[in-house]
């Protein structure tokens, strides 16, 4: 009996070593196990609701970029319209410069109302009655010195100061005899300065203040071309027809059957 006793408390002392030795050893640590499934579905067989969340934002991420490029293709081609548009106001405004150029230079060698000639011929017709009531005492040298000034002021290229000073001689100078001269080159003026509707209603009151005047056929073949620049082609066509008609001698008559033959 003593003899079993020593036994079984030596029995009891080897029983934690035998428990520690009976548990399985693994490299892994604990919470392996209980990534198990977000590790499988990384694999591509993505399991639970967290999964999901990259998904959805990588989703909304593609629809930004969509939208974005498509905002770029519709300001890309605003830009090309406006790009064109303003190719054509250049171009424009180039040719209105070159015309202008070429009248101011041609001044020997054309006929007088040519509309490539700025010879300046005294106002051969009458004004209205009510510019002849305006007009006052004349005084020819005054208006002749005006009217250069004025007139140097295209040649300078200083349109806005020509167009204020061929403004106020005619208020000053209504039944001047140069005062249609004046009153077309208002409208040239107008005309450069890309202002149709100033420019139209300038070579318009030429024929209707001085209807004789040298400058009625190049004011109504001018006034054509505006119509036409504001898209009234019926408009322009009947003045073009009325400059054949009615000034079959002129150069204006000649350019005006060139361009109805264009319309």
């Amino acid at each position: 009996m003593q003899m079993i006793r020593p036994t079984l408390i030596a029995l009891a002392l080897s029983l934690p070593t035998l428990a520690v030795a009976a548990i399985p050893v693994t490299d892994r640590p604990a919470y392996d196990q209980t990534y198990a499934g977000t590790d499988q579905g990384m694999n591509g067989t993505a399991t639970g609701g967290g999964a999901n969340a990259p998904l959805s934002a990588q989703s909304q991420l593609f629809m930004q970029l969509q939208q974005m490029q498509q905002e770029i293709a519709t300001l890309r081609g605003l830009l090309e319209e406006q790009q064109h548009e303003i190719s054509q106001l250049r171009q424009e405004n180039l040719e209105r410069y070159q015309t202008l150029d070429s009248r101011l230079s041609n001044n020997s060698g054309a006929q007088v109302g040519s509309p490539a000639s700025t010879t300046e011929q005294p106002n051969s017709g009458a004004a209205t009655p009510a510019a002849q009531a305006s007009n006052g005492e004349a005084d020819p040298a005054k208006e002749k010195l005006y009217y250069e000034a004025s007139f140097d002021l295209i040649k300078a290229r200083e349109f806005d100061k020509a167009q204020q000073a061929f403004t106020a001689f005619l208020r000053k100078y209504p039944n001047s005899q140069y005062a249609g001269n004046a009153q077309y080159w208002l409208g040239e003026v107008s005309l450069v300065q890309g202002d149709m509707q100033a420019a139209g209603k300038a070579f318009a009151l030429v024929s209707h203040n001085y209807p004789k005047h040298n400058k009625v056929p190049d004011s109504l073949y001018k006034l054509a071309d505006v119509e036409r620049r504001l898209g009234n082609a019926d408009k322009a066509r009947g003045i073009l027809q009325q400059v054949v008609a009615e000034y079959p001698g002129s150069s204006a008559a000649q350019l005006a059957q060139q361009d109805l033959r264009k319309l």
